[in-house]
């Protein structure tokens, strides 16, 4: 992760009170949709009891006056505010991934969007014809496309059919140059777009020929990450469902090769004398005080019930007061909440799994340098 909750880190920095509102946001059945319009009440009332200010509690009621209705059910929403401002307001695909909550603290809660996002790398889908295509970027788990790019190429000779037939060898050679042409066009576009956000996937579905011409004009670092869809996706008539769902298994199945690459590189330290990992709560927060964490992993229930304090400086969070090397605490939170933040402002990153997929418990780190040996003691 998250490439989302590092564009947050100057969040966790601001100062608070922040309130924090996790919600199902779904309006797609009757009963969802006579929640959508109980939830700003049943929202302010327990922003009140729970001391939120007047100003955020207005700001937070503001921001509900818009709702999820149209969009894909079901659907969660995380809104966070400080100083009666909105900071972020999100719409996240799936069920609730957590117990809904609303809560006031010194740093805001942003575990749901890991919870929902659990990697939500870029990819790029290319949906080719010898015309031309569209090449979209996206994130995994996301409800949008980041961007979109639609490509017109040369249609000249294209459905040309001279009176010789095809036997005249000029007209077809031609259509053949234009056909490479575009797939040149789309082919550097799509290099482009996955150069430039550092995509992990990429997808090429469309005219069989055309994906041919355009996976022999991709570059190598493209082509290290090429997944084609046997789909003529740009045709009337095309199963969009199918396609749809093609998508989702092949991002599925990235995250997946992902997440056992990181669970054999963990496994790898065990027995070392001077591994390059760190298992259970206390020597993750130690190495977090370090900054020392490359990738932070977590269970996803796991950490239930254990809290931690957050700090305002580094080294961020501490388990009790005296690790907290002079730093200010902001307050006693759950740990997932404050092991996130430290991972986030000391640029780790951060990768989400079932619980019980952890053999030493619901909290480990891949380390950015070995742990030390240990410290001789006086005889």
């Amino acid at each position: 992760m998250t490439s989302t909750l590092h564009t947050l880190a100057e969040l966790y920095r601001k100062p608070g009170p922040w309130v924090t509102v996790y919600t199902d946001a779904s309006t797609g059945t009757v009963d969802s949709l006579h929640a959508d319009d109980v939830r700003p009440e049943n929202i302010a009332t327990a922003l009140e009891t729970a001391g939120a200010s007047k100003d955020d509690r207005k700001a937070v009621a503001e921001a509900l006056r818009q709702s999820a209705k149209g969009m894909p059910d079901p659907v969660a929403r995380l809104i966070v505010a400080a100083n009666g401002t909105v900071e972020l307001d999100q719409f996240l695909p799936g069920p609730l991934a957590l117990p809904e909550f609303t809560s006031v603290n010194g740093v805001p809660n942003l575990c749901p969007l890991l919870w929902h996002r659990p990697d939500d790398f870029a990819y790029v889908v290319a949906e080719v014809g010898r015309d031309g295509g569209e090449v979209h970027l996206r994130r995994a788990n996301d409800l949008q496309d980041a961007n979109m790019l639609h490509i017109e190429g040369d249609t000249e000779n294209l459905k040309k059919v001279p009176g010789g037939g095809w036997s005249q060898g000029r007209y077809q050679h031609r259509t053949e140059n234009i056909w490479k042409a575009n797939a040149a066009d789309i082919a550097g576009e799509i290099d482009r777009v996955v150069r430039s956000s550092r995509a992990r996937l990429l997808i090429v579905a469309g005219d069989i020929r055309a994906r041919n011409l355009v996976a022999e004009q991709l570059s190598e670092q493209s082509k290290e990450i090429l997944s084609v869809v046997e789909s003529h996706s740009r045709t009337e008539g095309a199963d969009k469902e199918a396609y749809a769902q093609e998508i989702e298994k092949r991002v599925a199945e990235c995250i997946a090769r992902r997440q056992t690459q990181l669970l054999e590189r963990l496994n790898n330290q065990k027995g070392r004398p001077n591994p390059e990992s760190a298992e259970g709560i206390g020597s993750v927060v130690h190495a977090l005080q370090q900054a020392q964490v490359d990738t932070l992993f977590l269970e996803t229930a796991g950490l239930n019930g254990h809290r931690l304090l957050a700090l305002d400086a580094e080294p961020w969070t501490a388990e009790i007061d005296g690790e907290t090397a002079g730093a200010g605490v902001l307050g006693e939170v759950q740990a997932p909440s404050s092991l996130l933040r430290a991972a986030v402002l000391t640029d780790a990153e951060v990768a989400l799994f079932p619980s019980g997929a952890l053999d030493g418990g619901p909290v480990a780190a891949l380390l950015r340098w070995p742990v030390g040996p240990p410290v001789p003691t006086a005889g």
